[in-house]
């Protein structure tokens, strides 16, 4: 379980640092022009990071319980395999948000307690 989260947060780590050290803290509204273009590219702020994560997180438990369904009623492109699999992927990526969240909580309690 922790393995898992670890390896989710190193990609998203490796993901990061592959945008070119773009960060999501910067300002929706900066834009950067990207290689001379001329065309500016919007980086995303943390809300929209964050919603996005939890839209794809929501797809993918939607497309779990959608192949479970396909599955109980007998559908011939629904093997088990591909619903466990489904079903695994929800998971993880449930737990991986659950500890995102909890980090998130501890550091705006952290924040909160820190003396002026």
């Amino acid at each position: 379980m922790t393995d898992a989260i670890s390896s989710i947060l190193s990609q998203i780590r490796a993901h990061e640092m592959r945008a070119g050290g773009l960060r999501g803290d910067v300002a929706p509204s900066d834009a950067i022009d990207v290689g001379g273009a001329g065309k500016a590219q919007q980086v995303p702020g943390f809300a929209e990071t964050l919603s996005n994560t939890l839209d794809k997180v929501s797809a993918t438990q939607a497309r779990a319980a959608d192949l479970q369904q396909a599955f109980e009623l007998g559908d011939p492109r629904a093997d088990l395999a591909r619903v466990m699999v489904a079903m695994q992927q929800s998971q993880v990526a449930f737990r991986a948000t659950v500890e995102v969240r909890n980090r998130l909580v501890q550091a705006y309690q952290d924040v909160m307690n820190m003396p002026i």
